[in-house]
């Protein structure tokens, strides 16, 4: 059985959403408002206003690239609510959910986000929901985004990058400096067309910004897991091994079309 998530899905949400976000590479522009109500609720504690879970909900339906995989995942499970805490531990982390989706439903999916303008450099989209395709955040960034495609046709350095950062990844802390955590974790490659898990490195990230972050009482030893250069939360033991299942699956999936 999966382990349940603590935070409250909106919550949750916000927490991986944020990253991007304050780049600006998705979502609405209002990021500072998006840190401090993802970072009103400890994940033990899962204690937030009501107010600011509603404020939650009406930000995730503007990040165009997840909504429509978790109005997916909840269809697919008789969930009402997309942002139902399993529907959002199932698309950033993974879980059982993800299992019910139906290949057709995704397959509807892939194609509404390549119409968006994510294709055609886009790896193999089109062939990757028959070939084992998941409604996974990773199975995003490596099938429906162009980078992969572009690694493939010669381009170096950016798109590598950018796979590596934009999908979530798990580590470990080995130190924790005012704001910002160092934390050990396995870098992406790519070799001869495939994309894989490569060695471990030690990266720097923000935990938070003048006190304000996902994750309270950091410390040297937490397992956590990323999304660009932020800490969005501490991982179990379990939800560690799904992540990491999760995102080695959607690397099957793109690595196995391109063989």
């Amino acid at each position: 059985m999966d382990e349940p998530v603590t935070a409250p899905g909106p919550v949750l949400f916000a927490r991986y959403a944020y990253p991007p976000n304050a780049l600006g590479y998705c979502g609405p522009a209002d990021p500072e408002g998006l840190l401090g109500a993802a970072a009103a609720a400890d994940a033990a504690a899962a204690v937030v206003d009501v107010v600011e879970v509603e404020a939650l909900a009406d930000r995730a339906a503007h990040f165009t690239g997840a909504w429509p995989y978790l109005r997916l995942i909840a269809a697919s499970n008789d969930v009402l609510d997309p942002l139902d805490a399993r529907v959002v531990d199932a698309y950033w982390v993974g879980n059982a959910l993800l299992d019910r989706v139906p290949p057709a439903g995704l397959a509807e999916v892939v194609d509404a986000q390549l119409e968006l303008g994510h294709g055609p450099a886009a790896a193999a989209a089109p062939g990757t929901v028959p070939a084992g395709g998941h409604a996974h955040h990773s199975f995003h960034v490596f099938a429906v985004y162009p980078w992969l495609g572009l690694l493939r046709s010669g381009m170096e350095g950016p798109p590598l990058m950018v796979l590596d950062r934009c999908r979530i990844r798990w580590g470990t802390v080995e130190a924790v400096d005012a704001d910002a955590a160092t934390v050990r974790s396995r870098t992406l490659r790519f070799s001869d067309g495939r994309l894989e898990l490569g060695h471990e490195r030690v990266e720097d990230v923000r935990y938070r910004i003048d006190g304000v972050g996902f994750v309270g009482d950091l410390a040297p030893g937490d397992s956590v897991s990323m999304h660009w250069d932020w800490v969005c939360e501490r991982l179990s033991p379990a939800r560690r091994e799904r992540l990491q299942a999760s995102t080695e699956r959607s690397l099957g999936v793109v690595n196995a079309l391109d063989a």
